[in-house]
């Protein structure tokens, strides 16, 4: 399987002083998505988890939404000319009751590990019809404890502290108890991990749970919270205008700026409760 990491030789100059030493990257690898034997989509990702990779992509897309819907997913072997296996390609096989994607599904660009939406045809296209509904969840938080978790999400990256490089996304129960954590180079390949995760454990629809991530929080984030019923959404960084607009359309909350005990609400301030 591929590396995590990877060693670099790099020249090190602080404060005047120069050094010569290896450093850790994140490592940044393709990964072709497969249905059922047929192409479907290429991501940049950080090798590790690529089934829950794989699994999160198709629940985001609206392909699938239960355990019982994968059949199986697996490395494909001979994906070289020498038939050697790459472990950068992964086949879903789906029940043969689940209706097949949509042709607009199937596409014929990558999806770079900064911005997962890009090559969509038009908004419409990301507007998936989840099968749950956020907006009526009753979870209800306090400011002080949403204040809580970026410091425990970070605190919970093991590999960020080797690199430096890496995004991470985790799924917190209404009492601020982590659940589940997943980290990538790209925000949508770490929440896509989470989600493939829970549903791998037949634990959709995520009601009642708080979805944090680190760096912004983009329309195709929001998206995928609505997808899993994630009722809310928090970063530690900006939203965008379009992910806000999604949040207020779909009642649910949308936090950014989670810093300290600051932060603001964009959507959903229902559920925020404070001091």
């Amino acid at each position: 399987m591929g590396r995590v990491t990877a060693r670099r030789p790099v020249l090190r100059i602080r404060d005047g002083e120069v050094t010569r030493r290896p450093d850790a990257l994140a490592a940044e690898e393709p990964m072709e998505i497969r249905l059922d034997g047929r192409p479907l989509t290429v991501t940049m990702r950080t090798p590790g988890d690529d089934f829950d990779l794989a699994v999160g992509f198709l629940v985001s897309e609206g392909v699938v939404h239960a355990r019982d819907h994968v059949v199986a997913a697996r490395y494909c072997a001979g994906a070289t000319d020498e038939g050697t296996n790459t472990y950068n390609v992964v086949d879903v096989q789906l029940d043969p009751a689940v209706p097949a994607p949509h042709a607009s599904l199937e596409r014929s660009f990558y999806t770079t590990s900064s911005c997962g939406v890009c090559g969509k045809a038009s908004l419409d296209a990301v507007r998936t019809s989840s099968t749950w509904k956020v907006a009526d969840d009753p979870l209800r938080v306090s400011s002080a404890l949403l204040a809580t978790l970026p410091d425990r999400l970070r605190a919970a990256q093991r590999v960020f502290d080797r690199t430096g490089g890496l995004h991470a996304a985790g799924l917190f129960s209404a009492t601020g108890e982590l659940l589940v954590l997943k980290e990538d180079v790209g925000r949508h390949n770490a929440v896509d991990k989470v989600i493939g995760h829970v549903l791998r454990d037949d634990l959709l629809p995520l009601r009642g749970t708080i979805l944090v991530v680190s760096g912004r929080a983009s329309f195709e984030l929001v998206q995928k919270a609505v997808m899993a019923g994630v009722p809310l959404l928090a970063a530690v960084s900006a939203p965008s205008s379009l992910a806000a607009d999604l949040a207020e359309e779909t009642n649910l909350t949308l936090v950014g700026f989670l810093r300290g005990a600051s932060m603001n609400v964009y959507a959903g301030s229902e559920r925020v409760t404070a001091p």
